[in-house]
């Protein structure tokens, strides 16, 4: 594994040993054997601002031995149209790594082939591989393996998120089902090149929370879409997590959020309150996944 760029590009094995290697960063923190990323320095490129992700990743670099260098796009001249080629041939020439948090998948793609040194995709308007991989992590915890297990994802099925699931499902094989209405459902192209009949898209919120191991929802709102925020509201209002569809899953089902939370439109206050352990457990978990990462693409 050279760039970690989206779960479609990583295999099953490839996940497998992120998920090994996660459990084993936060079994040993504190007190890691090696500091892979000593006397090196990794660049964090933020085009879109973030809690959980410049934290968790200025922390992993620092606990495994590295420096971290944050450049928002004001701080550098992709903020003023220099393109992505240019910027990842000069901090190709400076920094060890680049973990880059932006809008066009094709922009952490390009610095990649460019910049010849290891690329994390922390966030595009495609794919959120890091979130996936912590959530995955988390349901190991939890609930032993995600094997045979069903994951219900609530809200809009189209976006980065739910994205990174389809394809997670495609590559462990478990079943993922979808909730959204129709305008917020994946594209069809999408789910025919997943190759597998384990994603189930539907309309239906009662159906697909059926017996669910799994409840998960994110904001209905992403970053750059805020000019569509009352519309989105209104389309997605009825696609909540709330009591009465938590008793839907199965009995001790995990109930996800990403974050952050906007409490009474995409999960209710009661029904977070009442998963905050595991949610948060979840967000921690976003260290040591990313710790693992980290690791494994300077081996």
């Amino acid at each position: 594994m050279k760039n970690l760029l989206s779960i479609e590009s990583l295999s099953a094995a490839e996940i497998c040993r992120i998920l090994e290697f996660a459990a084993e960063m936060k079994s040993t923190r504190g007190r890691h054997a090696t500091h892979p990323l000593r006397h090196q320095c990794w660049g964090l490129l933020f085009s879109k601002s973030s809690t959980r992700t410049r934290v968790s990743f200025e922390v992993g670099i620092r606990e495994l031995g590295g420096d971290a260098l944050f450049l928002s796009a004001n701080d550098i001249q992709l903020g003023r149209g220099e393109p992505i080629s240019d910027t990842a041939r000069v901090l190709g020439r400076m920094v060890h790594g680049a973990v880059i948090r932006t809008f066009a998948q094709s922009d952490v793609e390009d610095f990649a082939r460019y910049s010849g040194i290891p690329t994390i995709n922390a966030l595009t308007d495609d794919e959120h591989p890091c979130q996936i991989l912590a959530d995955l992590q988390t349901i190991r915890e939890r609930l032993g393996s995600i094997d045979g297990k069903i994951v219900t994802f609530v809200g809009d099925g189209a976006c980065n998120v739910p994205v990174s699931w389809m394809w997670a499902s495609a590559k462990l094989g478990f079943e993922l089902r979808i909730a959204a209405p129709k305008a917020y459902q994946p594209a069809p192209e999408l789910l025919a090149r997943l190759g597998t009949n384990r994603v189930i898209v539907t309309d239906d919120l009662a159906t697909a929370a059926e017996g669910a191991d799994v409840l998960y929802t994110d904001v209905w709102v992403s970053m750059g879409k805020e000019e569509e925020t009352a519309y989105r509201e209104a389309q997605l209002g009825g696609y909540c997590i709330d009591a009465a569809l938590v008793k839907r899953a199965k009995p001790g089902a995990l109930v996800l959020h990403c974050l952050p939370a906007y409490r009474g439109k995409e999960i209710t206050e009661e029904v977070l309150e009442a998963n905050a352990e595991t949610i948060f457990t979840q967000a921690e978990n976003r260290l040591h996944a990313q710790k693992a990462v980290l690791s494994l693409l300077v081996k």
